[in-house]
């Protein structure tokens, strides 16, 4: 009965923070981004999401790729996980609330939304409700498979144990919920081991402690393969809530007394007494620790050395208050935001390159950084753009505007096609597709000649070189008699049997995609040519 409690209790738990993400969308990822500027902010925002998510492990996976991905600073994120760590008491909170008669209607609401609506929002908050009842009902049947142990003279001595040495209490919570992934999963249980008179508050608040250590491997295992600033993240969290369970454990009789008479004054039920517990300890924890957030940062840093490799996704020129007063002074911060643009489209072809050439997913990950940059900042630079183009503009200016529109369109849609060939080398290892070395060494021409072709592009952008902008175009027909060539050799080896069917696929979509990126370099250079 425990085991298969807590099998629908994760699924309840797992089911409704994915509708609650769905319902979300994006827009959870934006407020991370947008009000996470100071530590005090991104403790809110940490709060906030995780009670939208009913899921500390989802915010703080969710702001581990954010700070991978460059959208975030370790700062930043250090004040996000903080305020996870508060943002997850709400659960306990609920569980409190003794609902669980009503589960099997709530699951029958549920699901109705989810079978008798076509409509995608009503089945989103359909998913809420539906995981939401099978929360409490899994609760209900965990609550039923522990209640044996409140007789049981083994439990009774391990509850005994727990009290006299509170740190092996804390090792147990933490073991359990690293082994279930969740400290919603483990305080739930808790709270009904303390409701079934099966452990003692003074056995349970160590294991609640534990709990709040054993929640960060979700972090941990999320940063595996990550980026440094990543890996630097989870370990604040791990530290952060290691610091909070050694200051909770030194003062943990006056914590103790203190929630005895919290729970004797408001005449608390056992598992309200377990949340209130919880959202103590979080909030204590966090009005300790926050304002050492910049000491926690360079500590983490120390532990973890090395230099990561920083892609700056916001853009950094584009100052609205010239759009107004200087529209040609607002094209001109435009165009330095292209550049940079293009910069991390050539960066990115060339850790495709590598990836190609080596299967290295370090070399993967950065290509998908710098492809997300390039589309963060094809938003932002439009808009800004957009803004502009509401001025009065003189027909060369006009021409500009209109020329940035058009390569910010074309490095964009280079991003892309760096990213379609990363994801047919990822088919390929996948599918352990071999390719021969001959397509190897024409691959590794065609990728050449393409980067250099995009180098010539950016070049003659930045420095309006119309050499460099005609080199682009002699480049670019030199790539197109490449692909037929390259084309033909290939049907030559399937002919002869030197190279498999799938292999061709992938060959030939490669090359088809460098081709695009060939076109897109030189219609950057043909505006070059034709700018008055």
């Amino acid at each position: 009965m425990f085991f298969g409690g807590l099998g629908i209790f994760l699924f309840g738990l797992k089911y409704m923070s994915d509708g609650l993400t769905k319902i979300a969308g994006d827009r959870l990822r934006e407020l991370l981004d947008r009000f996470t500027s100071n530590p005090i902010k991104g403790v809110i925002t940490g709060i906030a999401v995780t009670v939208l998510l009913q899921s500390s492990s989802s915010t703080t996976v969710l702001t581990v790729g954010l700070v991978n991905a460059g959208f975030m600073t370790l700062r930043q994120a250090i004040g996000v996980i903080m305020g996870a760590n508060v943002g997850t008491t709400a659960t306990a909170f609920i569980i409190g609330i003794d609902i669980t008669e009503y589960a099997l209607p709530i699951i029958f609401i549920g699901t109705f939304l989810i079978f008798f609506f076509k409509n995608r929002t009503a089945n989103n908050y359909g998913q809420v409700i539906f995981g939401f009842g099978a929360l409490f009902l899994g609760l209900s049947i965990m609550g039923s498979g522990v209640s044996p142990l409140a007789d049981s003279s083994v439990f009774e001595e391990l509850t005994i144990s727990m009290s006299d040495n509170p740190l092996l209490g804390v090792i147990i919570g933490t073991v359990f919920t690293v082994i279930v992934q969740s400290s919603t999963a483990a305080i739930g249980l808790l709270q009904q081991l303390y409701d079934t008179g099966a452990i003692s508050l003074n056995a349970a608040l160590p294991v609640l402690f534990g709990d709040n250590i054993g929640t960060t491997i979700t972090a941990v295992l999320a940063s595996i393969g990550a980026s440094v600033a990543a890996k630097r993240a989870a370990l604040s969290h791990v530290l952060f809530n290691l610091v909070g369970a050694v200051v909770i454990l030194i003062l943990l009789q006056p914590f103790t007394a203190f929630m005895v008479f919290i729970e004797d004054s408001f005449n608390l039920v056992p598992p309200m007494t377990i949340a209130v517990a919880h959202g103590s300890y979080n909030i204590a924890n966090l009005l300790i620790q926050v304002s050492f957030i910049g000491v926690l940062a360079t500590i983490v840093t120390k532990l973890i050395p090395g230099k990561d490799t920083e892609i700056d996704y916001k853009a950094k020129h584009l100052d609205t208050s010239f759009i107004q007063r200087a529209p040609a002074i607002a094209l001109g911060q435009a165009r330095t935001e292209v550049l940079r643009m293009a910069d991390y489209a050539q960066q990115g072809l060339h850790e495709v390159n590598k990836y190609i050439k080596n299967h290295q997913r370090k070399n993967a990950e950065m290509a998908g950084r710098y492809e997300e940059a390039i589309n963060n900042l094809d938003h932002e630079i439009t808009s800004y753009l957009m803004q502009i183009s509401n001025r009065s503009l003189s027909a060369e200016n006009s021409y500009v505007h209109t020329m940035l529109l058009d390569t910010i369109r074309d490095i964009e849609r280079i991003g892309d096609h760096f990213e379609n060939i990363m994801e047919l080398v990822d088919f390929q290892m996948r599918n352990k597709v071999n390719i021969s070395e001959e397509a190897k060494e024409d691959l590794d021409e065609m990728v050449s000649l393409t980067l250099r072709t995009l180098q010539d592009a950016i070049y003659a952008l930045e420095h309006h070189d119309l050499e460099a902008a005609k080199a682009t175009e002699k480049q670019e027909e030199e790539i197109d008699r490449m692909e037929r060539k390259l084309r033909r050799k290939h049907i030559e080896r399937m002919n002869d049997g030197r190279c498999s069917g799938s292999a061709g696929v992938i060959f030939v979509d490669i090359i088809s995609n460098l081709e695009r990126i060939g076109d897109h370099s030189v219609n950057i250079a043909q505006a070059v040519l034709n700018e008055k």
